[in-house]
């Protein structure tokens, strides 16, 4: 059986601190606590009364001041997991927590999910080869030493920095490792962690150079339990549900989002709100529950990205410098079918195909595995397709020996569509106006990856609303562009209401766009 002992850092709230050490422990598992020591004395001396009595809590040896992204964030982590060794020898697992930390499954579901595999969980990408950091240093955090705090000695930081970078002052990665990356909430088998520790001791040098390397917590362990384990025993995943803004900043999560945690494949979230206190008191309760019948619907991560990014969707397709001046062609035409029913544009783009021997294209832009001609590789990914999508549709008018061509489009593709009616080419454009069911759109935040069949109802209930404006907002934008060649048909009018905008779109006579209007099940769901 699977005996936990938690690695705590943490720097504040001390009640919060003795809270989270009572009811992790209670539950049969242990603790080691390193409190910042540049916390108040009083705070510290709080934490040590009131849990001095519990056999399952211990403390760091020693106290050191923590900065962020610098190396005292490890040598503290180091000694709470040094003094956790020592004081729990029946602990066979060692999970790194910060004070923001809060379970989010019971203490028997992260039990029976450590037994089932003899595994390490911890991210741990490749330094150099994967896009784990997205914007920033790289390679500078590794070959230059830094010696100072870049956010309370900034001056010092970069003008050390920009000297080293000046005079050539670089230097080598130890030559035995493979650096790695990922998230410092990591849970580590006792066996990896002695091993750890032994490495520590033994690998002076690269002791020395992790020292003066920034942001080590998420290279140190991340680069040494990949060196000491085989990869195999290795799941390279965090058991810590954490979220990013696009700002860089750690998402909070406050009293309304206990279903929508617990609902996540993870054992434990952060950051967990202070003043969050019903949400608080409710997972407290939670580890000691002996729940074990947890449905995971695992959305939260698309849940936010979705929640965020509505108003600026689209932003992405912004016409790049060389392509600004590419042409699809003068003499060429380009129709646009757009719904957010994506089924019903693609039954009326393939009606159309069969009426009028147009070539058209389902959803390229949107859909990887629309079908496309080989063309040199420019169509292998949506990205290249994206980035290159004028060089693309001149190479398809080319492929099809046509100067029509109609393709489909997301409505959410504004600027994209915005990008192409900017080009000296025609532009038509026809909206398939739909009717949406709440059960349609449930299934369209399924299909899309914002809810799962277990997705609590109240988050449902939440988010419905949320789709739904959403899919009105960017019909309304498009319609308030007002671009020229536009026409519009609706599923709530009849065949006849449909026909002429379909004879204008098409440039075809209304008997013709009449037998399209009246295609069968055209708007069935």
């Amino acid at each position: 059986m699977a005996k936990i002992a938690f690695i705590l850092l943490c720097h504040k709230d001390p009640d919060a601190i003795i809270a989270q050490a009572r009811s992790l422990t209670e539950a049969g598992d242990c603790m080691a606590i390193h409190f910042d020591a540049r916390a108040k004395e009083a705070d510290w001396r709080r934490i040590r009364t009131a849990l001095a009595d519990n056999p399952n809590v211990t403390f760091a040896r020693k106290r050191i001041k923590c900065g962020w992204g610098a190396w005292s964030l490890v040598q503290a982590t180091l000694h709470a997991v040094e003094a956790a060794v020592e004081t729990f020898p029946r602990a066979t697992h060692f999970y790194m927590l910060s004070g923001d930390c809060m379970a989010i499954k019971s203490a028997d579901y992260a039990h029976e999910l450590l037994d089932r595999d003899d595994v390490d969980y911890i991210e741990s990408f490749d330094y150099f080869e994967s896009d784990w950091i997205k914007t920033g240093m790289k390679a500078e955090r590794l070959i230059y030493r830094h010696y100072f705090n870049e956010r309370t000695q900034k001056g010092l930081f970069y003008s050390a920095f920009n000297l080293q970078k000046k005079l050539g002052l670089t230097r080598a990665i130890p030559a035995d490792l493979q650096i790695m990356i990922g998230s410092q909430w990591w849970c580590l088998r006792r066996r990896t962690v002695e091993w750890v520790l032994d490495f520590t001791r033994e690998r002076r040098d690269v002791m020395r150079f992790f020292r003066t390397t920034w942001i080590p917590d998420e290279t140190f362990f991340q680069t040494i339990v990949r060196h000491v384990v085989p990869n195999h025993e290795i799941r390279t995943r965090t058991l810590t549900f954490l979220m990013f803004s696009d700002y860089g900043m750690p998402v909070t999560f406050y009293n309304d989002h206990y279903d929508l945690l617990l609902s996540q494949d993870f054992l434990f979230a952060r950051k967990i709100s202070p003043g969050a206190t019903e949400l608080k008191s409710r997972l407290g309760e939670l580890y000691l529950s002996g729940r074990t019948d947890f449905t995971i619907s695992n959305e939260g991560k698309r849940l936010y990205k979705f929640l965020t990014e509505r108003g600026r969707i689209g932003r992405r397709f912004a016409p790049r410098f060389w392509e600004t001046e590419a042409s699809l062609g003068r003499e060429r035409e380009l129709l646009i079918v757009t719904s957010k029913k994506w089924h019903v544009a693609k039954r009326l783009v393939e009606q159309i195909r069969q009426s009028t021997g147009l070539p058209c294209i389902d959803y390229l832009f949107n859909e990887e595995s629309t079908p496309l001609p080989d063309l040199g590789g420019i169509q292998s990914t949506l990205e290249k397709r994206t980035r290159h999508r004028r060089a693309l549709l001149r190479m398809l008018f080319d492929y099809y020996g046509s100067n029509r061509l109609v393709i489909c489009l997301d409505p959410s593709m504004l600027d994209m569509i915005q990008d192409f009616y900017a080009d000296r080419c025609t532009c038509r454009l026809l909206e398939i106006d739909c009717d949406f069911t709440d059960d349609y759109l449930l299934g369209h935040a399924r299909r899309v990856g914002l809810a799962g069949a277990d997705t609590p109802q109240d988050t449902v209930d939440l988010l419905l609303p949320t789709i739904r404006y959403d899919v009105v907002y960017e019909s309304d934008q498009i319609r308030d562009a007002n671009f020229p060649l536009f026409e519009r048909i609706r599923e709530s009018a009849d065949p006849e209401t449909n026909t002429a905008p379909l004879a204008r779109f098409l440039s075809i006579p209304e008997p013709q766009a009449r037998a399209l209007a009246e295609t069968d099940h055209l708007f069935t769901d």
